[in-house]
């Protein structure tokens, strides 16, 4: 008999962690997935803001940056909405995701900002968004390093 419930013991378990670890890896993928639907948006609006800037069109900047700050903005809203499974290291993993996603965002208000100021303050909006860029390599590092520990520790690897 102890037998018996030993075995249903063990058998649950094992369940219970196959079960967190595809919570886990779903997770991961939800986030990786609201990444890659903003490529597209990300791509367009760089080459918009480029192309406005250049015809000196900063009302044009300022629309187009407040667009993606949007789309961006929903994404974070989503992210912050869902479910945070019951895995290991889930937590610093949800709040490097909102790290990374707001440091986006972050990107787009300054655009926003250097459309929307005027003549006499634009060079200093330009050089508050450049210190904003150069964060760019970190805010990407951090969020690897935590979805890589988050795989670790979950037992699964990070498609790529």
């Amino acid at each position: 008999m102890i037998k018996k419930i030993l075995w249903m013991a063990v058998l649950v378990t094992g369940m219970a962690s196959c079960s967190n670890k595809k919570a886990a890896f779903d997770y991961s993928q939800d986030i990786v997935a609201k990444e890659r639907s903003l490529t597209e948006a990300i791509n367009k609006t760089e080459d918009e803001v480029e192309r406005f800037a250049t015809a000196q069109q900063f009302d044009s900047v300022a629309a187009v940056a407040t667009r993606m700050e949007n789309l961006v903005q929903s994404k974070i809203d989503d992210i912050e909405k869902m479910k945070v499974p019951k895995a290991k290291k889930a937590d610093e993993f949800r709040s490097a995701a909102l790290k990374y996603f707001k440091y986006i965002k972050q990107i787009y208000t300054a655009y926003k900002e250097v459309g929307m100021a005027s003549a006499d303050d634009r060079m200093k909006k330009v050089e508050e968004m450049q210190e904003i860029a150069t964060k760019k390599d970190d805010a990407i590092r951090d969020m690897q390093t935590a979805q890589r520990a988050y795989a670790d520790a979950n037992g699964f690897k990070i498609e790529k």
